[in-house]
């Protein structure tokens, strides 16, 4: 993976948090970074997935996926009963 440097602002308080956790943590300060930053990404994601998961599925299930439900139970049914 191709490193690329940058250069950001911050507040003079979160940076000096930054330095003390990288120092506990005994990593460098921008491998600390780059782990938060992948760390809120990746729940970013989750959150922007979950989010258009219930916008799909916000109407509810359509008549037929009623249906194929009740049919699946009811052949659960008959096979937990080792009914044919």
């Amino acid at each position: 993976m191709a490193v690329v440097k940058t250069a950001i602002s911050l507040e003079a308080g979160l940076l000096g948090r930054i330095d003390e956790v990288a120092r506990e943590l005994d990593v460098p300060r921008s491998r600390l970074l780059s782990q938060a930053a992948t760390q809120f990404l990746d729940r970013y994601d989750s959150a922007s997935l979950l989010a258009r998961l219930n916008a799909a599925h916000a109407d509810g299930p359509t008549a037929e996926e009623v249906d194929l439900r009740a049919a699946r139970r009811a052949s659960h049914g008959r096979l937990i009963r080792r009914e044919p």
